[in-house]
């Protein structure tokens, strides 16, 4: 009984603690036609502490919606574009000697802000992509003999070109894995490719409004922390990662030879954050197993390593989850 009161009190405080989001949402539909499944991620990534790896063709408003979000948060923002000439240097900044005081000093890169763009990603070499991981994983840069902590939030939001483009260095899976989601974008409908033609005709064009700072996307991550999370909710997920790596002990045995590794621990973790700040969006103090299936597949879809049999029956890392979301029991 106890249990119950306290997650309808819970229920209630995280009622009134996300009304932010709407307001955060509405400031970001402004400028954003369409794109919701895109911004609701950029909300989860922000709320979850995670980065995002953003996969779809140019035009469809990616920078600009980091960019926004920058704006009504009262952020740093960065923008970087990869090219194959790029140095880690570029990025982290350098030691800097001034003749008129006879000494060295640090210029700073523009990895030191809050909402980092990094363009094109996989268009740099791996020591840039390096440098750029420890940023994202120890939330620390190295320059010379100093470490200089970042500043929270940091959130980098990486793009990057389908693969299949030339003049790309594949991100390792080490990395790609350091992504907490990766989501894949889509065009617009008619109706929605209407509206964006209208708006970027018009004579002035919408500008996003500060609702909130900083702080209070820190203080909003602790509350998602405490969003409830049941056990047969962590069951739940345990068992959908699991049956990415151990198929046959789901009644999946066609997925065995298609399976060449499945998903890291790093996917049960990020999973269950996920599965909390959807819920916190949704303005619910719980999860529910509907949440795990939404975040599914853009926490899973880089995680799973295909075999050259499921290439050659054109079978993807999706239809995978598909099979797995179909089959693992849901509480």
């Amino acid at each position: 009984m106890q249990e119950h009161i306290d997650i309808k009190e819970l229920n209630e405080r995280i009622q009134r603690e996300s009304a932010f989001v709407d307001i955060l949402t509405m400031e970001m539909n402004k400028v954003i036609i369409g794109q919701k499944q895109m911004i609701e991620r950029l909300l989860i990534g922000l709320l979850s502490n995670g980065h995002i790896l953003l996969e779809g063709v140019p035009g469809l408003a990616k920078t600009l919606a980091i960019k926004s979000l920058a704006e009504s948060i009262n952020a740093k923002f960065s923008r970087i574009q990869f090219t194959p000439d790029l140095l880690p240097a570029d990025l982290v900044g350098t030691m800097i000697f001034s003749p008129k005081k006879e000494e060295f000093f640090v210029k700073k890169g523009p990895l030191f802000a809050n909402f980092i763009l990094a363009d094109e990603i996989n268009r740099a070499p791996a020591k840039v992509q390096s440098a750029l991981l420890e940023a994202m994983q120890e939330r620390q840069i190295t320059i010379g003999e100093n470490s200089y902590k970042l500043e929270e939030p940091f959130l980098v939001l990486a793009t990057q070109n389908p693969i299949e483009q030339e003049g790309t260095y594949p991100l390792p899976e080490a990395q790609v894995d350091r992504f907490m989601l990766k989501i894949v974008i889509t065009y617009p409908s008619k109706d929605e490719e209407k509206l964006i033609i209208r708006e970027n005709i018009a004579e002035k064009f919408p500008s996003v409004n500060r609702v909130l700072s900083p702080e209070d996307i820190i203080k909003a991550r602790n509350t998602v922390k405490e969003v409830y999370m049941d056990e047969k909710i962590e069951t739940y997920i345990t068992d959908i990662v699991f049956a990415t790596r151990f198929p046959e002990n789901y009644k999946l045995q066609n997925l065995k030879e298609l399976i060449n590794y499945g998903a890291s621990p790093r996917a049960s973790i990020y999973l269950a954050l996920a599965s909390k700040a959807y819920a916190f969006i949704k303005r619910r103090g719980y999860v529910i197993p509907e949440d795990v299936r939404t975040v599914c597949h853009d926490v899973l879809r880089h995680r799973i390593g295909l075999t050259y049999e499921a290439e050659a029956e054109n079978v993807n890392s999706e239809d995978i989850i598909n099979q797995v979301l179909n089959t693992v029991e849901v509480p």
